[in-house]
C-alpha cells in the first residue's frame, strides 16, 4: 500500500495547509489546480460522477476502475500536491491553496477560502504542464464557475518547456535509467509516455499532442539522451470508446522488441506524481504486459516531492509577479 508522503493518509484534504500572511494592499496567492484522485476503492463510484459530470458509467468499467484502486492501495496524488504546495509557499513566502476538480479539496472550497482571507489577485498553475482543453481548459472553467471570481486571476496556460521542469524529469531519469541499464546489461530504450486524449481533441485543434512530446524532447536534451535512446508513447487510453491517440506503450513495446531489446525504460512526463495511471497501469499493467512479452520494464521515479519541480513553479509564479497582468 501507498502511504500518504504527509503522514496524512484520509486526512489530507484542506483547501489551504500554508500559514497566514500578513495584510497588503495587493495580497497575491497562489493556486494549484490537480485532478484529484479517491482514497479508497469504496469512494470510485462517486469520484467517477465527477469526472464525468454526472453521466453514469457502465457498471463493469466502475468495477474495473474500482479494482484497480484496490490494487494500489492508496493513491497519493492530493497528498503530493499538498507537499509541493507547502514547499512552495515556503520557497515564495506566499500563501498556496489547493484546488482538485474531482475530490476534496475541491477547486470550489479552494476558491471560497481565498476570497474568505481576503486575497486579491491569484496565480492559478494547472498541474498538468501540456495545455489541453480536457485538462487545463475543464480546471480553468472550474475555477470561474459562474463567471463572479472574487479576485483578479492570471491563469497558467502551459509550461511543458520550463526549463526546470525538464531539469526536475532528467534528474529523475539519469537517477534510475543508469542502473536498470546495468541490471538488463544493455542499455535501455526510453518510452517517454503522458496521459493520451480523444484523437477529435487533436483534430479540432488542440496543442496537446505536440507540447507533450517537445516535453520529452526537452528531457531528452537535457539527460544527454541521443535521438535513438528514446520514443514516445501515450498511455491510458479511455474505456469510453472512440478513437485515442497512439502510439500506445503496449505497441511500442513491441516494436522495441522486434528490434531486439529485452527490456525498456518508462518515464511518464505528462504526470507530475504518483497516482492510479502510474501505480497502475505502468507498475502493475504495463508491467505484466513486458513479463508476457519476454520483456523486463523499469521506470523513472515520479517528480513527487521533487525540489527541482518546486523550483519550476516558484519560476512560474516570479514571472508573472513580473509581469504584473491579471484578468
Amino acid at each position: 500500500m501507498t502511504a500518504c508522503p504527509l503522514g496524512l493518509a484520509g486526512q489530507c484534504y484542506c483547501a489551504n495547509r500554508v500559514s497566514s500572511f500578513s495584510a497588503s494592499s495587493a495580497r497575491t496567492a497562489v493556486l494549484l489546480l490537480a485532478h484529484g484522485s479517491p482514497e479508497n476503492p469504496d469512494q470510485v463510484p462517486e469520484f467517477l460522477s465527477y469526472v464525468t459530470g454526472g453521466r453514469p458509467l457502465p457498471s463493469p468499467v466502475v468495477e474495473e476502475i474500482r479494482h484497480r484502486y484496490s490494487l494500489i492501495g492508496f493513491s497519493p496524488l492530493a497528498c503530493w500536491t499538498l507537499l509541493q504546495a507547502d514547499q512552495l509557499s515556503q520557497s515564495l513566502k506566499m500563501p498556496v491553496f489547493v484546488g482538485m476538480r474531482n475530490w476534496k479539496p475541491f477547486i470550489g472550497d479552494a476558491v471560497k477560502a481565498i476570497a474568505s482571507e481576503g486575497y486579491e489577485r491569484v496565480i492559478a498553475i494547472c498541474l498538468a504542464p501540456q495545455n489541453s482543453r480536457t485538462s487545463v481548459g475543464l480546471y480553468r472553467s472550474a475555477v470561474r464557475a459562474d463567471g463572479n471570481l472574487p479576485f483578479e486571476m492570471d491563469f497558467v496556460e502551459e509550461w511543458h518547456d520550463q526549463p526546470l521542469l525538464a531539469k526536475a524529469f532528467a534528474e529523475k531519469l539519469r537517477a534510475g535509467w543508469d542502473k536498470a541499464s546495468a541490471e538488463n546489461g544493455a542499455k535501455l530504450p526510453v518510452i517517454f509516455t503522458a496521459h493520451s486524449v480523444p484523437q477529435r481533441t487533436i483534430t479540432e485543434g488542440d496543442p496537446y499532442e505536440r507540447q507533450a512530446k517537445e516535453t520529452a524532447e526537452l528531457v531528452a536534451k537535457e539527460a544527454g539522451l541521443s535521438a535513438e535512446d528514446w520514443t514516445f508513447a501515450f498511455q491510458s487510453q479511455g474505456m469510453s470508446g472512440g478513437v485515442w491517440i497512439g502510439p500506445t506503450v503496449e505497441d511500442t513495446i513491441r516494436t522495441l522488441k522486434a528490434k531486439g531489446h529485452r527490456g525498456v525504460y518508462l518515464h511518464p512526463v505528462g504526470f507530475l506524481c504518483d497516482h492510479v495511471e502510474v501505480l497502475y497501469d505502468i507498475d502493475i499493467a504495463f508491467k505484466q504486459f513486458a513479463d508476457k512479452e519476454g520483456m523486463r520494464l523499469w521506470r523513472a521515479e515520479s517528480l513527487n516531492g521533487s525540489k527541482t519541480l518546486t523550483a519550476a513553479l516558484a519560476e512560474l509564479v516570479s514571472a508573472r509577479l513580473k509581469r504584473g497582468v491579471f484578468s
